[in-house]
């Protein structure tokens, strides 16, 4: 009996060998982040319930089930995914961080007194390399709050704004700022234009997460000749060009008064639809003009907070959309807005056009939501890099919570996301596979330090403001 005993386990333990043995290895990856939910932004808009992502060297590796990433892979760093929605990072794609330092300044006024009377007086007087680096530290630390994991810049003093991200940890577009007439730093045109192409060439394949560009400011505040020289200059260094177009009314009838032809029909004649161009607003297009915008390598920005408060006016997205435009989401700067919360831009972007155009139909909830991520992604030129949840893309990710009771019930996560997330209810974010802010803590940025810095400065803009 014994001797049949040891032969019924020598056979168990040889099976279970070589059951083992069979078994292929798992691969040792960075980190593996959950969700009861990952959403993909795929093609087909996938929606995993419990799924999971495995990521090694910044880049996704997997995406799939969490049973099968289980199977796969094995990690030290993992994320949980209880009651959370594990989901691409949001992309801003136009802003001027260090811009929050004006917030609440100047509100209530029309567009072009806005610029002429306040901003652009006082970013004179205020504007330095100290300013630049607090306001941009403060503005990565709201960002990274509320889930927007890379953004498009364009403000003074690029060096220090790409200093300041590179060590918050988010991805960017830092645009160097062109203009034709004095400005922080700068006399005009010439010396803007010359530190801007020094600033990008500093800066190209310098950093994994920064991609330098230039920024002439708009076609009303920069020559016919100095934005030929601008797109010129982006084509040969291989970069993208950030300006503001058809922002307001206003603009139209200068530049259609001056050049006979809208905004996008000069700067489409100076190259802008062959090369990678981010056009902010975008709220007075012809559409003639869409259907030049359509196909083409300019991507459209829509800033539904900024346009209102403003009143520029509401741009027309819909049409955009229908006809094939790459379409992104973008706060502007918190002067404008006054905060960098891009689900409320979500929110309101998918509610605005409903109700201009009386048709519930309009900008769905998928399509707001993809504006802030793939859509948006393609619309600033790193489509190839984020905005979707894909094994060889960056692993630029975010978790949101569900665990609130504004959630209950749950029938539909893409609307329950769009209709009902809130910047807060983000807690996870994570770029090239670094996490930035876990458990709704950003670990990037010490924010009371910049805090300390920022109340210093706006102490002193606060005073002017009451001498006016």
């Amino acid at each position: 009996m014994t001797m049949i005993r040891l032969c019924i386990c020598s056979l168990i333990f040889s099976v279970c060998g070589q059951v083992l043995a069979d078994q292929p290895e798992k691969q040792v990856v960075d980190m593996i982040a959950y969700g009861d939910y990952v959403l993909t932004m795929q093609q087909d808009n996938q929606i995993i319930s419990d799924g999971a992502v495995a990521v090694s060297n910044g880049v996704i590796v997997g995406v799939g089930t969490a049973a099968d990433i289980d199977n796969r892979y094995t990690s030290e760093k993992k994320l949980s995914g209880k009651n959370k929605v594990l989901m691409p990072g949001l992309v801003n794609g136009h802003t001027h961080a260090a811009m929050v330092l004006f917030r609440g300044m100047a509100d209530d006024l029309p567009l072009m007194t806005w610029l002429q009377d306040y901003i652009f007086p006082m970013e004179g007087q205020y504007v330095d390399e100290a300013l630049v680096d607090a306001g941009t530290r403060l503005a990565c630390w709201e960002m990274i709050r509320g889930g927007i994991t890379s953004f498009v810049d364009m403000y003074f003093y690029p060096d220090v704004i790409a200093g300041a991200v590179a060590d918050c940890g988010l991805r960017a577009v830092v645009a160097a700022p062109m203009i034709d007439f004095p400005s922080p730093g700068f006399e005009g045109w010439d010396d803007s234009f010359k530190a801007g192409v020094e600033f990008a060439e500093r800066w190209k394949g310098r950093h994994p997460r920064i991609t330098p560009a230039l920024a002439p400011h708009a076609p009303y505040t920069v020559s016919k000749v100095h934005l030929g020289a601008a797109f010129k200059a982006a084509r040969e260094l291989g970069i993208p060009v950030s300006i503001h177009v058809a922002e307001d009314r206003a603009e139209v009838d200068v530049i259609t008064e001056k050049y006979g032809k809208s905004s996008v029909e000069l700067l489409a004649g100076l190259g802008m639809l062959e090369q990678r161009t981010i056009a902010a607003h975008v709220v007075w297009p012809t559409d003639a003009d869409i259907a030049a915008l359509a196909g083409s390598k300019t991507g459209a920005v829509h800033n539904p907070t900024s346009n209102l408060k403003t009143g520029a006016g509401i741009a027309p997205v819909p049409k955009m959309l229908a006809a094939g435009v790459n379409v992104g989401l973008g706060t502007d700067g918190a002067a404008s807005n006054n905060d960098l919360d891009l689900w409320q831009e979500m929110r309101l972007a998918a509610l605005l056009h409903k109700g201009v155009s009386k048709d519930p139909t309009l900008v769905s909830a998928i399509e707001a939501l993809d504006m802030a991520t793939r859509m948006g992604a393609r619309a600033v030129g790193l489509g190839d890099k984020v905005g979707v949840l894909e094994a060889g893309l960056r692993a630029d990710m975010i978790q949101v919570s569900l665990a609130s009771p504004r959630f209950d019930p749950l029938y539909n996560v893409v609307s329950h996301l769009v209709y009902v997330a809130k910047s807060g209810d983000v807690v996870t974010s994570v770029v090239d596979g670094h996490v930035l802010m876990e458990n709704g803590k950003v670990e990037t940025v010490d924010i009371n330090a910049v805090r300390v810095d920022t109340r210093e400065i706006s102490s002193k803009i606060k005073a002017d403001l009451e001498n006016r």
